[in-house]
């Protein structure tokens, strides 16, 4: 082993990016007006650079859209994971599991295969 990689090892460069932590990359939500705190977009409105986890916000920091304190906002977990509480996605056919973006895909696909096979009928004069 060289020793330039040895040194590395011992001694981590400033330029190093830290991995975030999946509970890091929580997101928060306004329950006043619905604006959503992203750790990995930060708030340029306050000053808040991006990568600052909710929990290391200051106590001061208010909503920057309604001005309601930090306490008022609720976890809504990390972006493109499925909605609801964790303890109620294991019920259900496995659409609990869904990301709501998938949702809206089965839904309104649904829709749109019963609407074909409505105008379908027309045909069986």
């Amino acid at each position: 082993m060289s020793t330039e990689a040895a040194d590395s090892q011992e001694n981590p460069t400033e330029t190093e990016v830290k991995p975030l932590d999946p509970k890091d990359l929580d997101r928060y939500e306004c329950a006043a007006c619905g604006y959503t705190y992203e750790p990995t977009k930060g708030d340029d409105r306050s000053g808040i650079a991006p990568g600052v986890a909710f929990e290391d916000l200051p106590i001061i920091w208010k909503c920057p859209v309604c001005g309601v304190p930090k306490k008022r906002f609720q976890n809504v977990g990390p972006l493109n994971s499925p909605s609801g509480f964790k303890s109620n996605l294991g019920y259900g056919f496995g659409v609990n599991t869904l990301t709501p973006g998938q949702k809206n895909i089965l839904i309104f696909g649904g829709l749109i295969v019963a609407f074909i096979l409505f105008l379908s009928l027309y045909g069986l004069q």
